[in-house]
């Protein structure tokens, strides 16, 4: 198992979460062709980790890439995008790709994306090696966005978190969980969290979406997802936690009042989209307590945060809606 990243907290920070002092750590010019990169999936893999990255190019057309890392800070991201095989269908079209999230299942690496479809919908494809890619049918009908899995089957099913939407800068958004016997066909569909009243919890009371892969814990499946609040200077994205049963994940038992990142440092309030703070992979360790998550910054670049996993738990279930 590769050692995830870590920087231990600033000495002047009482903060649940705090940033690594060098972010950005993938600048949005990294390869050629990048106008930005953000939103962006990471795992362990071999001796060190492997990606899945949401690269827009100079026409801002959006398309995910494969990367490599020894120590998930420094990465080699491919200058050519994935190129998708067909895998359980022959229906692979796809006007764009972006958000990926990436997680490992029984024996492969599964990948979840926002898949254009005569809209938005969740792409679903597999990989061995980050090397050949097979794409799978669409889980959902447009409009949805922010599929996530489970990293393990639940009652003998797959499950997927997502968020329905429309076709452009959805204005709402409740996160639902569903269900597949074979990654092919999702059904049983159940309302896991809506936004918060704005009088409650205002940060999160326009939308909210999972982010990274949920963590097994003895507290249930610990979910970090992004809250967003429409202001009058646009939507603003922040990232929260939840615990859910472990059986039963669309039960849901906490959720933060306050954020645990918010939009503050230049990186993340000024980009090609201002005030975002995006969470989409997290590397975890039960045995050191660490939690390591990678966010995307005002669309533009990746960045990471730390935590102690136990606080962040604690925290959550002490700091609840």
């Amino acid at each position: 198992m590769s050692t995830i990243p870590w920087q231990d907290r600033p000495e002047n920070s009482n903060d649940v979460m705090w940033r690594y002092s060098e972010n950005p750590i993938i600048d949005r010019y990294a390869i050629p062709s990048s106008n930005s990169i953000f939103n962006s999936a990471v795992v362990p893999f071999g001796d060190g980790f492997a990606g899945v990255f949401r690269c827009d190019n100079k026409a801002v057309q959006m398309n995910i890439f494969a990367g490599f890392s020894k120590n998930g800070i420094d990465w080699d991201i491919n200058h050519e995008p994935i190129v998708m095989q067909s895998g359980n269908t022959e229906m692979i079209e796809s006007s764009y790709k972006y958000d990926p999230r990436v997680v490992f299942i029984e024996d492969r690496y599964w990948i979840t994306w926002c898949n254009g479809y005569n809209g938005p919908t969740i792409g679903i494809g597999y990989t061995f090696d980050f090397k050949e890619f097979f794409q799978c049918e669409n889980a959902f009908l447009p409009f949805n966005r922010n599929g996530v899995l489970f990293p393990q089957k639940i009652n003998g099913k797959y499950a997927m978190l997502s968020r329905p939407s429309d076709n452009g800068h959805t204005p709402f958004g409740d996160i639902w969980i569903s269900y597949s016997p074979d990654m092919k066909y999702w059904g049983e569909h159940r309302l896991v969290m809506k936004p918060s009243p704005f009088e409650q919890s205002a940060w999160q009371c326009t939308k909210v979406g999972a982010g990274p892969i949920p963590i097994l814990t003895e507290d249930g499946w610990l979910m970090i997802y992004h809250g967003v609040i429409n202001t009058c200077n646009g939507f603003r994205y922040a990232m929260g936690a939840a615990l859910l049963e472990t059986d039963a994940p669309e039960q849901m038992k906490y959720r933060t009042q306050p954020y645990l990142l918010g939009p503050a440092e230049t990186y993340e309030m000024v980009g090609d989209v201002p005030n975002v703070v995006f969470p989409c992979a997290a590397l975890h360790s039960i045995e050191e307590d660490k939690l390591a998550v990678y966010y995307g910054a005002a669309d533009t670049v990746v960045a990471m945060a730390f935590g102690k996993l136990s606080e962040v738990i604690q925290f959550t279930k002490d700091n609840s809606l």
